[in-house]
């Protein structure tokens, strides 16, 4: 058992009969009456995320998960084929459960969470950052990097991020996965 006070972003949850993951919680102490936890709540099952209020010092069950790592091989008609990297083990994952899938590369390394008591796959989680290279994007200016104008690019995945004026094909750039935005661009 664990309490509000335990609760980080990422934490899996049992709550309402379901599997919940914590995207964003806060603490909240108003002036007059009790604290409480402000959370939001997305689901593992069914992806719907829920805004929902503790009271504070509630006793919430949290789920065993397993984080373990794997390396994406390719997609086929089943869904993403991942494999693991100790034990070549090989898993079939469907995209719902991956966000920003765009955004993965054959070879790139991943975690996959799992349920620790049944073995069902949450969530595949991609690095924070990863390297793509541009393979096109509108030609830039040299010189232009004033402002904060951005431009569509296509990256070698297929994907489009948002870059600045400044980049051209061929270059690398970092790239956020969580929100799919331009970081910086990569020697």
């Amino acid at each position: 058992m664990a309490s509000t006070s335990d609760f980080r972003n990422g934490m899996v949850i049992e709550y309402n009969n379901d599997l919940y993951a914590i995207v964003q919680f806060q603490h909240v102490k108003p002036g007059k009456g009790p604290a409480f936890v402000r959370t939001k709540l997305k689901s593992v099952t069914t992806g719907k995320v829920i805004d929902n209020t503790f009271p504070s010092g509630t006793k919430v069950t949290e789920a065993r998960v397993e984080r373990r790592p794997y390396q994406y091989l390719y997609k086929d008609d089943m869904g993403f084929v991942f494999m693991h990297t100790q034990t070549y083990e090989q898993i079939t994952v469907n995209e719902s459960l991956i966000e920003n899938f765009e955004l993965m590369k054959e070879g790139q390394e991943v975690e996959v969470v799992v349920h620790a008591d049944d073995e069902n796959i949450i969530s595949v989680e991609l690095p924070q950052f990863v390297v793509m290279e541009i393979t096109y994007t509108e030609p830039g200016v040299k010189g232009d990097t004033a402002t904060n104008t951005l431009k569509p690019a296509t990256i070698e995945t297929g994907s489009t991020v948002m870059v600045p004026l400044f980049i051209n094909t061929g270059e690398k750039i970092k790239v956020d996965t969580r929100d799919k935005s331009y970081v910086e661009r990569v020697k």
